[in-house]
């Protein structure tokens, strides 16, 4: 079991990366806004920035799927089996869980 301290720390951790993950989400909800036909740019510019939408949206999408597991490690916290793996019941690393506050099974079952 992880200490109130430990838990402290990791819940502190979190938040941290909760907040860099949204302001970062926030950065790729701008690139990833559509570009009005209005706007004159030649047709091969267009077609980049067509390219550059997508992969953003898709970094956004992995950002927002980190910033869900996360939300979800913090409601874990709270309850006594956070930092035991799912698959195997073992206790996790806690400097796994300090790299990865996400991570539901230790590195063996991974």
């Amino acid at each position: 079991m992880l200490t109130q301290e430990e838990k402290r720390d990791i819940q502190d951790r979190i938040n941290k990366k909760l907040s860099d993950l949204q302001e970062r989400m926030d950065e790729y909800k701008q690139l990833t806004k559509p570009i009005p036909p209005s706007v004159s740019i030649g047709r091969v510019s267009r077609m980049d920035a067509i390219n550059n939408r997508s992969v953003n949206e898709a970094a956004l999408r992995q950002l927002k799927n980190q910033y869900k597991s996360l939300e979800n490690a913090l409601s874990r916290l709270k309850k006594d089996k956070f930092g035991r793996c799912v698959s195997c019941g073992k206790k996790i690393p806690t400097a796994r869980i300090h790299l990865m506050p996400g991570a539901l099974r230790c590195v063996r079952c991974s």
